[in-house]
């Protein structure tokens, strides 16, 4: 009895530093990812590609940063088959050095001026980089934190792996918000802006350290000493795995709330050819706010999904983000700052989470440990390659000087939600599955009455634990 509770303890202990680990490596990660973003749509377009034509230098910008998903399913085939060969420690420190270097070249890039096209030739480059690298975080964080989490509570650990990537935005647009707001524009644009590509140097350093000290998961050494592992993982998932992960390349399209609200919603809100206005500082606030409150939400709904299911939360978030989208583009156009931060908040900061908390143990639950971080990545960054290209499809089809812009976006914005939302109900639901059956479509849930027990006995070792 003592060795039992001795061996619980560990687990609950390991559970808990493969949460930090997960959430402190996506906040790095995705600091460096979303400072990129935040650059092409409110610096770039100015020091990156010719001036004279503001649509086109727009157009231009946006699409360096879609550039970045096209690597993704390449990196995504390439660190899917080392996280389920080598190990998901393995492929995270990967993916924090590629990702940390990426980011510091672009601080230290030359500009269009110094050295004409080579300045946009390099950063597309860098940029393509930073996508080989980030393809493999959140598949290989979250399959990570599922596999140490205890059974019941999945859907809560793996949510701090996307509150990670939330906290990982506000530190990317808060580090811009005291440069934009105290520089003045000639030396932001000239020098500035390379600060935060720069302090990835941090990143690298802290993230690195904190990779090396998490463990390996318990089920993927139990493959190993089963000799289980496949030699071709992206091969076996494609074969026994294609039907859910065309549900998860369908699913993942819901990236195109954050590219409305952080990328083309920037650019429409701030660039002067959209005539909007904004100022780039207070436009900052904007994201900002609305991660501050998708980090307080993000975890009650992912134990709101250990309780109900995945299914529900990831449906009614998708639909419900893609019909805000149209009052916060709205808010944007009739140049209204208090309107588009409660719009913001309402589709970013709270309904979109219904399905961006869910779906780092939806996703990873769909698929057999042997083959799990394959199968989601690839099948993650297919479908966020997609969206990837909006930015540039929405700035072309809504371009400066157009009308109804709010409702042409909108539109499409709502169709590709409706898309995912049909998605997550056609698959099956998992969380009552027990880890050793994940990936079976004929494995049996765990009795409800049942499943209800073992959360609480979970619920309550912690609390206890905490309270000692």
């Amino acid at each position: 009895m003592a060795n039992s509770t001795k061996h619980a303890a560990h687990d609950r202990s390991q559970a808990k530093k493969a949460t930090l680990s997960g959430w402190i490596g996506s906040v790095l990660e995705y600091y460096d990812f979303f400072i990129y973003a935040t650059a092409a749509s409110l610096i770039f377009p100015q020091i990156f590609f010719p001036k004279g034509d503001p649509k086109t230098a727009i157009i231009a910008s946006l699409a360096t940063y879609g550039v970045g998903y096209v690597a993704r399913p390449i990196g995504a085939f390439v660190l899917g088959h080392w996280g389920d060969t080598r190990g998901r420690k393995h492929v995270l420190v990967t993916c924090m050095f590629l990702m940390g270097l990426s980011t510091m070249a672009v601080g230290l890039l030359p500009t269009y001026e110094q050295v004409g096209m080579l300045a946009p030739v390099l950063l597309v480059v860098l940029r393509l980089i930073q996508g080989f690298a980030v393809a493999g975080e959140i598949s290989g964080a979250s399959s990570m934190i599922l596999e140490h989490a205890p059974f019941g509570r999945r859907g809560y650990f793996s949510s701090f792996s996307l509150q990670g990537v939330q906290f990982g935005q506000i530190l990317a647009a808060a580090v811009f918000l005291p440069l934009a707001h105290y520089m003045p524009d000639d030396e932001f644009n000239s020098w500035g802006w390379r600060i935060p590509f720069l302090l990835s140097f941090v990143v690298i350093v802290i993230g690195v350290m904190i990779r090396r000290n998490v463990h390996e998961t318990p089920a993927f050494t139990k493959t190993g000493a089963a000799a289980e592992r496949p030699k071709a993982p992206v091969v076996q998932a494609i074969q026994e795995s294609w039907r859910d992960m065309l549900r998860v390349v369908c699913m993942a399209l819901m990236n195109v709330i954050p590219v409305v609200a952080t990328i083309f919603g920037a650019a429409y809100a701030v660039q002067p050819g959209y005539g909007i206005g904004f100022s780039k500082d207070v436009y900052l606030w904007i994201p900002v706010l609305g991660n501050i409150a998708a980090v307080v939400v993000i975890p009650f709904v992912g134990n709101l999904s250990d309780k109900i299911g995945r299914r529900p939360p990831l449906i009614v978030g998708s639909v419900g983000a893609g019909l805000l989208s149209f009052g916060y583009l709205y808010a944007i156009s009739i140049h209204n700052v208090p309107l588009a931060i409660v719009m913001s908040l309402l589709m970013w900061g709270i309904v979109y989470q219904g399905y961006n908390a869910v779906f780092p143990s939806f996703y990873p639950e769909l698929f057999p440990t042997r083959t799990r971080v394959s199968a989601m990545a690839i099948s993650q960054n297919l479908g966020t390659l997609v969206t990837a290209m909006l930015p540039a499809l929405f700035t072309a089809v809504a371009p400066p000087g157009s009308t109804n812009i709010p409702m042409t976006v909108g539109a499409v914005a709502l169709a590709v939600t409706v898309i995912a939302a049909l998605a997550a109900l056609s698959a099956r639901e998992t969380y009552r599955i027990r880890m050793e059956d994940l990936g079976n479509p004929d494995a049996v849930p765990v009795n409800k009455a049942e499943y209800d027990h073992l959360r609480e006995q979970s619920v309550a070792d912690s609390v206890a634990k905490v309270a000692a």
